[in-house]
């Protein structure tokens, strides 16, 4: 009996063993997959845009909206359903909007950035996840505006917003139009930016002020 209960856990172990390979080596092959699918697929996102530096590298999936009206540096790096949209036109409106990112841009998942007239995104800036960044709103804020479903309201933008070399954006932070962000800066979780900064800020809140100059 003894020698049956030995023979069994060597068996149990070897199989464990076993078992443990082979979902190491499925984890990696799955990995490699993933890789190569991801390389294939940044590829074809490299060609929607207008002018694309070297090293992009997005995850699937991200939605581009204007490409022809979109410039990206060098090592430029998506996680997954981000949302980069310039407008052309829109309720026969004609727009011409122009998106300009840095080198070494990196956006995590959940992102939005929105476009009608001019959004600059410096080198080495830094997205947390769930972001905003919009140069427009949807109408304006009068009587001849607000007589119109929300739908059917013409975009409008008061400025173009510039964020500025190696600026922090944390998580869940919103952008409005019209605002510069100096370089440097730090913008801490859940702010609401509705006016700009100097370089070396570091903003928090909703609506943003600002905590301290670094």
């Amino acid at each position: 009996m003894s020698e049956y209960k030995l023979n069994f856990k060597s068996f149990l172990f070897k199989s464990l063993f076993k078992f443990g390979m082979l979902i190491s080596s499925l984890s990696r092959f799955f990995f490699i997959l993933s890789f190569l699918f991801n390389k294939i697929y940044s590829g074809y996102i490299k060609n929607k845009i207008k002018i694309c530096g070297n090293n992009l590298l997005t995850k699937y999936p991200i939605n581009i909206i204007g490409g022809n009206h979109i410039t990206i540096g060098n090592n430029f790096s998506s996680f997954r359903r981000n949302r980069i949209e310039v407008f052309g036109k829109i309720l026969d409106v004609d727009y011409n909007g122009q998106l300009y990112i840095g080198d070494n841009f990196s956006i995590n998942d959940d992102c939005h950035i929105a476009c009608i007239n001019k959004i600059t995104i410096g080198n080495n800036v830094l997205f947390a996840s769930k972001i905003f960044v919009t140069d427009h709103f949807h109408g304006k804020i009068d009587k001849e505006s607000l007589s119109l479903p929300p739908s059917l309201r013409p975009l409008f933008s008061k400025g173009e917003v510039v964020i500025e070399d190696n600026v922090w954006v944390g998580e869940g932070v919103v952008i409005l139009p019209g605002v510069t962000i100096g370089e440097n800066s730090v913008i801490g979780a859940n702010s609401v930016v509705t006016k700009s900064f100097p370089k070396n800020s570091v903003i928090g809140g909703n609506p943003a002020r600002l905590i301290k100059i670094i």
